[in-house]
């Protein structure tokens, strides 16, 4: 469906045995934003996560669900969901989770700023953004962990970690989507490193972020440490590039 100037919209939604957030998230979606299309991607849930998506799409034209047949981690699950938004048209294609820390009714703010952005994230740690529910332990990793981020390939970002966004079209199209590798939460820091690589504006919009009552979290300890992993690998890669910069300027100096 159309959203004012910014054109065609739809928010992609995975998913993953959230069958008890599912229908809730996707009701409240389109009650708070019923120009906005929703794409379900359901990776194989065993507990009938896709069947119920199902059933929201035969009664709602508006809501689509592309099926997997494997949990291949939320990355690799948002690039499938990107492919085909990409494919079908989008203008608008967001990011959503599915057990309803993301708030549909403060999608609004997300859309209001990427009027004058191509990358817009619903950040927790912008004056005004909060955490619900959270163990100070669970905080203070998320701090820690984009602190890190920010130092070490110096992004201004204070939340490239969250998963709470709206990209343009042309953002993705500019960010080769068929190069990203990174297939756990870690996507969410990758794709914010190559939209500021690649020139673009990044703008955070303060959200309330509320940790999920129901299911059980798909965060663990092997999803944390690929993300340090993979982020020290990403930071030493841009020093070393920085140096050979540097180096070059000089001797033509």
């Amino acid at each position: 469906m159309t959203n004012g100037g910014l054109g065609r919209g739809v928010i992609v939604v995975p998913t993953y045995n959230e069958a008890l957030n599912i229908e809730r998230i996707v009701g409240r979606l389109r009650a708070a934003q019923p120009d906005l299309d929703v794409l379900v991607v359901d990776d194989g849930s065993p507990d009938g996560t896709g069947r119920l998506a199902d059933e929201l799409a035969a009664a709602d034209p508006a809501v689509t669900v592309v099926h997997r047949t494997a949990k291949e981690g939320l990355g690799a699950a948002y690039l499938h969901g990107f492919a085909v938004a990409l494919e079908r048209g989008y203008d608008v294609i967001g990011e959503m989770d599915a057990d309803g820390s993301h708030q549909p009714e403060q999608l609004g703010r997300l859309l209001g700023a990427l009027e004058s952005a191509d990358l817009v994230i619903g950040s927790r740690w912008v004056p005004g953004g909060s955490v619900v529910n959270w163990p100070r332990s669970r905080m203070l990793l998320s701090r820690g962990g984009n602190l890190y981020v920010r130092l070490l390939l110096g992004m201004k970002v204070r939340d490239a970690t969250a998963g709470y966004r709206l990209f343009r079209r042309t953002t993705l199209e500019k960010i080769d989507l068929a190069s990203v590798e990174s297939t756990g939460y870690v996507f969410q820091t990758d794709l914010t490193w190559r939209t500021v690589k690649n020139g673009l504006r990044v703008v955070e919009v303060p959200i309330e972020f509320v940790e999920r009552e129901r299911g059980d979290s798909k965060m663990t300890g092997s999803v944390a440490s690929e993300s340090l992993s993979r982020i020290t690998r990403w930071g030493l890669r841009e020093r070393r590039s920085q140096l050979r910069r540097f180096r070059d300027r000089r001797r033509a100096s």
